[in-house]
C-alpha cells in the first residue's frame, strides 16, 4: 500500500494513505537515499510503500519512492550530517517580519539560496504589517522591489487585522508548501487562521506510538481544508549550505547567475577578479548591494573553502 509521510517522531512515522486513513509505522531495515548522509532517511512529504502486517504495531515502511526534490538543514547534533526537513515540495514560503522580531535580509537570502539549490520555488511573506509606520513601510517597499525584481514574489500580511491572509491562502491552494520562519513571526497564528483552534495540539502523537517523541525537531504536514498541504517546520533556524561549493554559490543568486558568463574568468568568485560582470552590476546598482553583501557573507561561512 502506498502512503504519504505526515510526521516523523524519530522512530515512528505518521502516514496517510490515499483514502485518508492514518497509520503509524516503523522503518523496515535501513534505507540509503540519494547518497545523502542524513540523520533521517525518511522525511515528511515522502511517498512510501507499507506492509500492514498482523496489527497496528507491526506496520512497516518497506520502500521510499523517488523524490522530486527535498530540503535539508545541518543536523543539530553533527555539523557534518544532514537532516532532511521535507520532500516533494511545490514551493516554500518564508514568513518574515520587520518588527517584533526583525527578520534580517541575510536570513532571507540564505532561505532563498537553499530553495534555489534544492529546486523549490520560494515566496516571502511579511507578517505584522499592522506594526508598520513610515520607516517600516519604506523598508518593506524597498525589500519588495529588490526581491520581485529578481523573480521572488513578496507579500504583506497582518493576522491581527486580518489583512492579506486570503491572498496567502490562495498561494497555498492545491500545493505542497514548506512554511518556515523564525520564532515569533506568527507562523502558529497563521496556521490557526486556516485550521480549527489547537489543531497542532490535537494532532500530537499520543499512546504507544509516542515513545521518545521530539516534537520540536521534526516537521509536520497538515492537509488544508481548501486543498493542498503545508509542512510546518518548528524550531527552524537555518537551512544547510553543506552541499554548496563556493564556486557554485553565485548560481543560486538569480541576478548573478544571469551574468556569470559575462565575467572574464570562468571560475570568477566575484570578489576581486578583474573583468567581473557581477561587480560592475553592483557598482551600477543593477544588483542590490545588500544582496551582494549577503553573497559575500554566505560565501564566508561555507565550509571547506576552495578559493
Amino acid at each position: 500500500m502506498k502512503a504519504l509521510v505526515h510526521k516523523s517522531t524519530g522512530s515512528w512515522y505518521l502516514l496517510k494513505n490515499e483514502a485518508g486513513e492514518e497509520f503509524y509505522a516503523r522503518i523496515k531495515g535501513k534505507f540509503k537515499i540519494d547518497n545523502i548522509t542524513s540523520t533521517n532517511p525518511i522525511a515528511v512529504g515522502d511517498i512510501v510503500d507499507i506492509d500492514k502486517g498482523d496489527g497496528p504495531e507491526s506496520i512497516v515502511i518497506t520502500n521510499i519512492h523517488d523524490r522530486k526534490n527535498y530540503i535539508t538543514r545541518q543536523s543539530p547534533h553533527n555539523k557534518h550530517l544532514h537532516h532532511i526537513v521535507a520532500a516533494n515540495l511545490d514551493q516554500s514560503i518564508l514568513l518574515a517580519t520587520l518588527k517584533e522580531p526583525k527578520t534580517s535580509t541575510g536570513f532571507i537570502d540564505r532561505f532563498l539560496v537553499a530553495s534555489e539549490a534544492y529546486h523549490v520555488p520560494a515566496i516571502v511573506v511579511f507578517n505584522k504589517s499592522d506594526l508598520y509606520k513610515a520607516k517600516e513601510l519604506a523598508a518593506f517597499e524597498k525589500i519588495k522591489s529588490i526581491y520581485e525584481k529578481i523573480g521572488y514574489p513578496v507579500y504583506s500580511m497582518s493576522i491581527v487585522e486580518s489583512k492579506g491572509i486570503n491572498e496567502v491562502k490562495e498561494l497555498l491552494k492545491d500545493k505542497t508548501t514548506l512554511l518556515s520562519g523564525h520564532s515569533g513571526v506568527g507562523k502558529s497564528s497563521f496556521i490557526n487562521t486556516i485550521f480549527p483552534q489547537n489543531i497542532i495540539k490535537t494532532q500530537e502523537v499520543s499512546g504507544w506510538s509516542g515513545k521518545g517523541l521530539h516534537t520540536t525537531t521534526f516537521a509536520e504536514m497538515f492537509d488544508l481544508p481548501f486543498g493542498g498541504k503545508i509542512i510546518d517546520t518548528p524550531g527552524m533556524r537555518e537551512f544547510a549550505m553543506m552541499d554548496i561549493e563556493p564556486h557554485e554559490l553565485s548560481h543560486y543568486f538569480p541576478e548573478m547567475k544571469a551574468l556569470i558568463n559575462d565575467c572574464r574568468f570562468n571560475n570568477c568568485m566575484h570578489i576581486e577578479e578583474p573583468g567581473c560582470a557581477v561587480k560592475v552590476a553592483v557598482e551600477e546598482n543593477k544588483i542590490s548591494p545588500e544582496r551582494y553583501i549577503s553573497y559575500l557573507n554566505i560565501l564566508g561561512t561555507i565550509e571547506n573553502k576552495k578559493w
